[in-house]
């Protein structure tokens, strides 16, 4: 027979998004979670020194843990930690700006309680590429906003119209409409991004770095202030974190 402090316990694996001081000694833990979706739990006497699991529950950390299931918060009770990447990150100003902006998008998408495999796949991958400096910060992080974006169901056009799917490639990108318009279907006050940005915005979405790493400034600059565009426009509001990322 199984007893009711199994029944109340569960493991799961997530990362660390976003942390929050409780009483004295405590803290809230924002976690998304594999196959929990986004959880927050409550992590008792973390911040005291002889805390046997403080620096494994900050921000950024990919860890293995045990809860308790509560009548509001849940409770951490075993933390192991998976992946090192808050150290990597938090030595880099603009690996921890882009990680931050990431981190806001992903707890904005993500709701309690829901199964979130694929968000939590992409944020993982994220801070997992952001700690090993495997491409620059500002790329890593539009390729994920919009990935994140695109598994949320808002997956952008950069080639055929987004409207009525005339083949593109176009010269015009509307938010509102999903991405590249043709000349008929652009609206008024659209964006007309150079040809190199739209290429750019398409590598990011598809992972395709070799084209990315290769772009030029100026193309990572208009791409960001579209991504930004498209990401408040499905959000209803801005992700305030990105006003700190350092661009080129």
């Amino acid at each position: 027979m199984t007893s009711s402090s199994a029944l109340r316990t569960y493991r799961t694996h997530g990362v660390v998004l976003r942390t929050y001081k409780l009483g004295e000694a405590d803290r809230i833990i924002v976690l998304l979670t594999r196959d929990q979706g986004q959880v927050r739990a409550v992590a008792k006497g973390v911040r005291r020194t002889s805390s046997k699991f403080g620096s494994r529950l900050e921000p950024f950390m990919s860890v293995d843990l045990q809860l308790a299931r509560g009548r509001t918060l849940d409770v951490i009770t075993q933390v192991e930690t998976k992946g090192l990447y808050g150290h990597g990150i938090a030595s880099d100003y603009g690996c921890y700006t882009a990680a931050t902006a990431i981190a806001e998008t992903a707890e904005r998408l993500t709701d309690i309680g829901e199964t979130g495999g694929a968000q939590y796949a992409l944020v993982a991958g994220a801070f997992s590429a952001l700690s090993r400096n495997l491409h620059p910060s500002e790329l890593i992080l539009d390729s994920y906003l919009l990935r994140a974006l695109a598994t949320a169901g808002w997956a952008p056009s950069f080639t055929d119209c987004a409207r009525c799917a005339a083949p593109g490639p176009h010269s015009a990108f509307s938010a509102p409409l999903g991405g590249a318009v043709c000349p008929d279907c652009r609206p008024p006050g659209a964006a007309s991004p150079s040809s190199a940005t739209m290429e750019l915005l398409g590598a990011l979405l598809t992972g395709d770095w070799t084209v990315a790493d290769t772009s030029e400034a100026a193309a990572r600059r208009e791409a960001a202030g579209l991504v930004a565009a498209y990401l408040q426009w499905h959000l209803e509001r801005g992700v305030a974190s990105l006003k700190h990322v350092e661009r080129v």
